[in-house]
C-alpha cells in the first residue's frame, strides 16, 4: 500500500504539521545533571522532517521527580536555557516539537546507586504488589505536585514550543493512581473504579490546560500495560475505558497518545481496532498509534539484545486509510536512522536502518 498518505498535513490548535509521523518520546540519559547539551540538540534536529518530535521524557520540579541523574529537568534556568536551544534549533530545522513532561513516581534506585535527596513519591508506598520503594504522597505532595506539572507546561509554550505531552503511561506517576496496585488510597485520590482514581491525572491535566489556555495541543501518553505485567488492561472493556479517557478529554485532553507493543494488536475481543483506534472512536478526539512501527521486533525485546531489522507498512497504511488515528509515533527506527522518515517519503526502502541496543548508547 502506498505510504504518501501518511504526508498528509495535520492541524489542530497549535499543531500545524507537514506529515503524520512523530518521533516518539524515547529516554536517552545524555543530560548531565538535568541539563540537555548542544548534543541533544542536535540529536533532535537531526530529526525535523517528523511532523512531530516529541522529546524524551523530562521530569518536573519535585525533589524526588527523576530516578535518573542524566535524564533532563524541565525547570530551572539551566536546563530550560538548554531546551531552549533544543527547540530553537529543531524550529530553525523547520521541525515541530513537544516536551513530555514526567514523573516517575515510586522507582527503583538507578543501576548508578545514584538516589534522589529525598524518597520516592506516589499514590501509595509501593513500586509493585509487595515491593516498598517510597513513600504515599500527602495532600500538599499532590497540590504541589499538580502546579510543577502546570508550570513545566507553561514554561513549553513560553520556550516557543509547539504543544506538550504528559507522561501518564508505563507505570510512572500518573499511571500509578490509575493502577489499583499501587494506588490503594482510601481518600478523594484513590478508589474502586478506574474513573475515580483517574481524578490526580484530570486535575494534572486541568491544571495544564489552565496554564497553557485553550488553543495549545496537550497530549497525553497512556498505556494499558504495566511494565509487570505487560498482559494488563486499566480498562477491561470498551465501557470501562469510555468512562475513564471521557474523564481526560473532559478535562481538556486534545490527543491520546496510545502506548502499545505492536500497534497490530487488537484492543478488545470481537475487533481488530487498536488502543488508539478505540480511543478515537470512544472519545472523538484525535489520536496516536505506536507500537513496533517500521520493525520486525518489539522495544522490550530490543533490550535483552535481539535487532530489529525493517519491516513493511501495509497493515499500519490499511489502519490508517480506514481512519483508526491520526498520527503514527515512531519510536526505535527514528532512534536508529534520522533520515528515516524522509526515507520512508522518497522510496528508499532499501535504505533503511535496522535497530539494534547499541544505538541506545549514542546519540546517532
Amino acid at each position: 500500500m502506498s505510504t504518501e498518505k501518511f504526508f498528509e498535513s495535520f492541524r489542530l490548535k497549535s499543531l500545524n504539521l507537514p506529515n503524520r509521523w512523530v518521533m516518539a518520546p524515547m529516554t536517552r540519559s545524555f543530560s548531565p545533571n538535568g541539563v540537555p547539551t548542544e548534543g541533544v540538540a542536535d540529536y533532535y534536529a537531526r530529526r525535523a522532517s517528523a511532523g512531530l518530535i516529541l522529546s524524551e521524557g523530562t521530569v518536573i520540579d519535585r525533589p524526588s521527580s527523576s530516578a535518573d541523574p542524566n535524564i533532563p529537568h524541565f525547570y530551572g534556568g539551566q536546563a530550560l536555557n538548554g531546551w531552549q536551544r533544543v527547540i530553537d534549533r529543531v524550529h530553525a530545522a523547520g521541525g515541530r516539537m513537544g516536551p513530555q513532561i514526567w514523573h516517575q513516581g515510586v522507582h527503583e534506585p538507578h543501576h548508578s546507586g545514584w538516589l534522589p535527596p529525598v524518597p520516592f513519591e506516589g499514590p501509595s508506598n509501593l513500586r509493585k504488589a509487595d515491593a516498598v520503594m517510597g513513600q504515599a504522597m500527602t495532600d500538599s505532595d499532590i497540590a504541589d505536585t499538580i502546579a510543577a506539572f502546570g508550570r513545566a507546561a507553561a514554561d513549553a509554550k513560553r520556550l516557543g514550543f509547539d504543544c506538550v505531552e504528559l507522561h501518564g503511561a508505563h507505570t510512572y506517576l500518573i499511571d500509578q493512581f490509575f493502577w489499583p496496585v499501587t494506588n490503594t488510597r482510601t481518600d478523594a485520590y484513590g478508589g474502586a473504579t478506574l474513573v475515580e482514581r483517574s481524578r490526580f491525572a484530570a486535575e494534572v491535566v486541568r491544571e495544564v490546560r489552565r496554564q497553557v489556555g485553550d488553543d495549545f495541543a496537550v497530549i497525553m501518553r497512556l498505556s494499558q500495560w504495566k511494565v509487570f505485567d505487560y498482559n494488563y488492561k486499566l480498562a477491561k472493556t470498551p465501557v470501562e475505558m469510555e468512562a475513564w479517557l471521557g474523564v481526560l478529554a473532559d478535562a481538556g485532553v486534545d490527543v491520546f497518545h496510545c502506548s502499545q507493543r505492536r500497534f497490530w494488536e487488537p484492543e478488545f475481543e470481537g475487533s481488530d481496532l487498536n488502543f488508539a483506534g478505540w480511543a478515537k472512536k470512544l472519545t472523538g478526539r484525535a489520536t496516536i498509534t505506536v507500537g513496533s512501527v517500521g520493525l520486525s521486533g518489539d522495544f522490550l525485546a530490543a533490550f535483552a539484545g535481539e535487532s530489529s531489522n525493517p519491516a513493511s507498512l501495509d497493515e499500519l497504511a490499511r489502519r490508517y486509510d480506514r481512519g483508526d488515528f491520526d498520527l503514527v509515533a515512531v519510536g526505535r527506527a527514528i532512534l536508529a536512522d534520522p533520515e528515516w522518515v524522509q526515507k520512508i517519503h522518497e522510496h528508499r526502502n532499501g535504505e533503511l536502518k535496522g535497530f539494534s541496543k547499541e544505538a541506545l548508547g549514542q546519540l546517532i
